[in-house]
């Protein structure tokens, strides 16, 4: 595959996304195509084929802005609604893919809001948002997390928990945990004012068919169970949880 056409399915993806109102999802692909074509453009010498990659970048550029401007509306007024649907035996929904984009120097502490932060395998998924936050939030300070417990792993919970506690300290991220035994809602809440909100919470991977098989590290290539992902903002995140 060429460059330009890597930009034209990178941009054909982002309209997709933009008629389906994934905005901040198309955002990314309208970035990452212009990228693309911008590069192509300096090092190309046939002055028509110039003309042509410039008319696109200029299309794609006032789309972006358009679309930027959007989402910054749709924020203010508190009605910024995204949804993803992720459908069963599904691939390509890592975390980083599904809200990687609102992970950034913005976010100061995370709140996950999960009961189901239980069993090994649980609190692997756990373990593994908490190294995707680590390296994709520069200003991080703290994560809390509220789940629930169980009489059949409580003891491995809490070691596991204090394992975690320790080496987050490393990284200077202070770790909470907090208990509750009506817990119901699953959502993760950054401090910028994104929540994201997954139907099955964290556990929505299915478990692989062996130990050497794709996807058991790469959770890009794990099989999903169905769930929806809404993503909302809201303002008035920083006061309530500070």
């Amino acid at each position: 595959m060429n460059i330009e056409s890597a930009a034209v399915n990178i941009l054909k993806r982002g309209v997709d996304l933009d008629s389906k109102k994934r905005y901040t999802e198309a955002l990314v692909c309208y970035q990452e195509g212009l990228q693309i074509l911008v590069d192509k453009m300096k090092g190309e010498c046939d002055d028509n084929v110039k003309a042509y990659l410039r008319k696109k970048v200029e299309e794609y550029m006032k789309r972006a802005e358009t679309i930027k401007k959007l989402v910054l509306q749709q924020k203010e007024t508190g009605q910024f609604h995204e949804q993803i649907h992720i459908e069963n035996n599904s691939t390509g929904h890592s975390y980083k893919t599904i809200f990687g984009r609102f992970l950034d120097e913005d976010v100061h502490y995370v709140v996950v809001e999960d009961p189901y932060i239980r069993n090994f395998h649980q609190c692997q998924n756990f373990l593994r948002l908490c190294e995707l936050l680590v390296r994709s939030c520069d200003n991080l300070k703290h994560i809390e997390l509220l789940t629930s417990t169980d009489n059949k792993s409580e003891g491995d919970q809490r070691v596991w928990f204090k394992n975690m506690r320790n080496d987050l300290a490393k990284y200077k991220v202070q770790f909470i945990v907090k208990y509750s035994d009506t817990l119901h809602d699953r959502q993760i809440i950054l401090s910028s004012g994104w929540i994201i909100k997954i139907g099955r919470g964290l556990d929505y991977f299915k478990p692989p068919e062996n130990k050497f098989c794709l996807g058991v590290y790469d959770m890009d290539l794990r099989q999903c169970h169905e769930t929806t992902v809404d993503i909302v903002h809201s303002k008035n995140v920083k006061q309530s949880y500070s």
